[in-house]
């Protein structure tokens, strides 16, 4: 996150992007009202011109009331020269060796390394949730997940040594977020809960850098959070359960999962591992009850979109893409989200017992016991 001038104005990343016309979308946040015109500065080589284009500001429509909300400042590129950099100005005067540069990323088309990229947006708040988090990235990698890319804002100290691990294995990578050292940062979604400057952490923003960092290198994004997972019912991993669903839906970008609460305060003691007792943090095994559906409460979904078709995206649903979205249904797959319950005045007898989890409790228990030798028992 880098601060422009004004401080009205943070960039994140500027990416290439040719789907329509060649332009560079500068992923970042900006006050919605107060900046009204910013300037890319170019430098194309060999000659080092400097070529300057008026920007077009787009700030997402979903700031939920927030002052500042994730925005695309979009260039459009010399027709004579493919930039490697680019300056964001206030103005189309003054002097390009006083700017920031920022380079501009997916310029050269890559071959997909890895079939599926976790983004998790957003962890802060001293972020403890040891077991569960190592849980989550077990189940990740047995679904088929190769990548997980990590915003993070702040964890504990433990919580530290487990990334460490995760990150020499390669499957973790870390984009730092120190957001709340540049913006009055609220841990809600909405401002009437918290008039701050911007929402959850700048979540939304970091979904969308998320989307177009791994669009050249990832097959699909998964946008959900760490206390989620999308479980197949269907197919024994993610591979073959969106193969199934690309041939069923030509076209389609964007697939979107039920989100199922399995209240973290209802517990089915099969699996109490003893060594797992000493860690901070939920057990998933143990939590197999799910919160029914109620008619006139509407289930969030989260996302596995193919990046390439993704324009702009929100938290729940994308913003703006290319082909169609669909809403996968609940016998194909549900999001298995352990926290603490939304209905939590419901008897036990009134939850739905469903235990899809425990289909990979062997392999799972194994992987994640693997991790806690390795890294803090």
């Amino acid at each position: 996150i880098t601060a422009l001038k004004d401080n009205r104005t943070f960039i994140i990343s500027p990416y290439f992007d040719d789907r329509e016309s060649k332009v560079t979308r500068v992923i970042g946040i900006v006050h919605h009202e107060d900046v009204k015109q910013l300037y890319c500065w170019f430098c194309c080589q060999p000659d080092g011109k400097i070529y300057v284009s008026k920007a077009k500001i787009d700030v997402h429509s979903d700031r939920f009331g927030f002052p500042y909300g994730a925005t695309d400042i979009v260039c459009l590129e010399p027709e004579s020269c493919d930039p490697t950099h680019v300056s964001i100005h206030q103005s189309p005067h003054g002097n390009i060796d006083e700017l920031p540069r920022f380079e501009i990323k997916n310029r050269k088309a890559e071959t997909f390394s890895v079939d599926f990229t976790v983004c998790i947006s957003a962890m802060f708040g001293n972020y403890n949730n040891v077991l569960q988090f190592i849980q989550s990235m077990e189940m990740y990698k047995i679904l088929g997940v190769q990548k997980v890319v990590i915003y993070k804002n702040n964890c504990s100290h433990l919580m530290e040594k487990v990334l460490k691990f995760y990150m020499e294995e390669g499957t973790v990578e870390i984009i730092p977020w120190p957001i709340n050292s540049y913006l009055k940062v609220s841990s809600k979604w909405h401002f009437s809960m918290d008039a701050k400057d911007i929402g959850y952490y700048g979540q939304i923003t970091a979904l969308n850098d998320c989307v177009y960092r791994n669009m050249q290198r990832s097959r699909f994004v998964v946008l959900n959070d760490a206390d989620e997972i999308i479980l197949p019912l269907k197919h024994p991993d993610w591979k073959t359960m969106m193969s199934s669903l690309q041939e069923q839906n030509p076209g389609t970008g964007v697939f979107l999962f039920e989100n199922h609460i399995f209240p973290k305060t209802v517990s089915t003691h099969v699996f109490n591992i003893s060594s797992w007792n000493t860690l901070p943090g939920v057990n998933i095994l143990e939590h197999v009850h799910r919160e029914p559906d109620r008619k006139e409460v509407f289930n969030p979904r989260k996302m596995i979109i193919d990046p390439r078709k993704v324009i702009q995206t929100s938290v729940h649903s994308v913003l703006r893409a290319y082909g169609n979205s669909v809403n996968v249904p609940m016998d194909v797959a549900l999001i298995y989200h352990c926290r603490v319950p939304l209905q939590g005045n419901l008897p036990r007898e009134s939850l739905i017992r469903d235990t899809t989890l425990w289909r990979y409790n062997s392999s799972l228990i194994m992987n994640v016991n693997k991790v806690l030798y390795q890294t803090i028992l």
